[in-house]
């Protein structure tokens, strides 16, 4: 234990905020290197990123995460120094602390011990971390996978630790992620005086009934795993300068966060024959941040829920709350994935912590998902 927390504080101590890696990742492959691992730089634009594997047959389990971290915020919020990591009262704080350094630490030293214990274990074991998860995310995880897939190479489980749980270590594993699209809209008028709206064509006017609409209208029910989908916008502007002046156009942005009863062409579609049945002038723009996935419940999932189990105590809830995460990148390619990782309640807060004891359990569990994904087959 004391090796991990003395390595989930050395990881805090180096300022990665996104795309920085700071040398974490050269941290944790030293240690992998050192297990037999086969370590391999995948670095594209500013963004660091590596693929290790020990093993050249399978099943692979890889276990992947991100070294980035979100800027910290004012200082004088933090009661200590953010890269400075202090324990007080048997909690751990720092940026990074929760998110998701310590389950780094974590699943590094669990499998340097499984590999101690195990060396020639079934399969192969493989790690997937990127510095590029609380940004863009576009030259992490996303071209990792697409050159894996590329050169023919394939993962079949994957574990990542990122902050899972609600309230306690073990409440939740996510076996799911919704998907995110963004509209980046414009709607078109036609600029004038406020005392002659007959000669003008007001934006904010046509899209009120529209936004209405966008509101009232419901996407789906959910199903067994995924609440209803959602739609929220989040920006809208317009304005010409000046109180006496209809404006030519209005911008806003807004977001669908869908279930896997959708998929992005399908709500683009939705979305078009909404605005053109209102007879709406207007340009689009999508983006979109990722599909949803869901794990069924099989192997992964059932031996996730009970490794946890066994270590916490608590029966895990089966999730697909949140926001979006790499996962959407790794699911894709047929990869079984399941997050699980520390509390996520002072994840992006100042004073991120995390309790000491927890990071224990962290190393405990994902030492027993590795004795139960590729010994348990063998008897071994």
């Amino acid at each position: 234990m004391d090796d991990t927390l003395a390595f989930t504080r050395e990881l805090i101590r180096r300022p990665s905020v996104t795309p920085e890696d700071a040398g974490c990742q050269e941290l944790m492959a030293q240690k992998l290197a050192a297990a037999g691992f086969q370590i391999e730089s995948m670095n594209f634009g500013d963004v660091t990123n590596f693929w290790a594997r020990r093993g050249t047959s399978g099943p692979v389990f890889c276990f992947a995460g991100h070294t980035d971290v979100v800027p910290p915020g004012p200082l004088e919020d933090w009661h200590t120094d953010p890269y400075e990591p202090e324990i007080r009262d048997g909690i751990l704080y720092g940026r990074g602390a929760a998110d998701m350094k310590a389950s780094l630490a974590a699943m590094t030293d669990a499998t340097v011990e499984f590999v101690r214990s195990h060396p020639q274990h079934d399969g192969s074991i493989a790690f997937l971390i990127t510095s590029d998860e609380e940004g863009r995310a576009r030259d992490g995880t996303l071209k990792v996978m697409e050159a894996l897939s590329a050169r023919g190479e394939k993962i079949d489980w994957c574990v990542i630790g990122e902050p899972s749980c609600a309230q306690s270590l073990g409440d939740t594993i996510r076996i799911g992620r919704r998907g995110s699209l963004s509209g980046i809209l414009t709607v078109h008028g036609q600029q004038g005086h406020v005392a002659y709206p007959q000669l003008a064509r007001n934006p904010i006017q046509s899209f009120a009934p529209v936004l209405v609409e966008l509101y009232n209208r419901k996407l789906d029910d959910g199903n067994e795993f995924f609440p209803p989908s959602s739609f929220q916008v989040v920006q809208i502007e317009s304005g010409a300068g000046a109180p006496n002046v209809i404006p030519g156009a209005l911008r806003a942005r807004f977001n669908f966060r869908y279930s896997t009863v959708w998929d992005h062409h399908k709500l683009q579609a939705w979305t078009h024959e909404l605005f053109d049945g209102h007879d709406l002038d207007y340009s689009l723009d999508w983006h979109l941040s990722g599909e949803p996935f869901l794990t069924q419940t099989g192997e992964l999932v059932n031996g996730v829920a009970d490794c946890v189990a066994a270590v916490t105590g608590l029966r895990p809830e089966l999730s697909t709350g949140g926001g979006t995460s790499d996962g959407r990148f790794i699911a894709p390619s047929g990869v079984d994935v399941v997050e699980f990782g520390p509390v996520n309640t002072t994840i992006h807060k100042a004073n991120e912590q995390i309790p000491v004891a927890d990071i224990d359990r962290l190393r405990s569990t994902y030492l027993a998902i590795l004795e139960r994904m590729l010994l348990t087959r063998s008897g071994s």
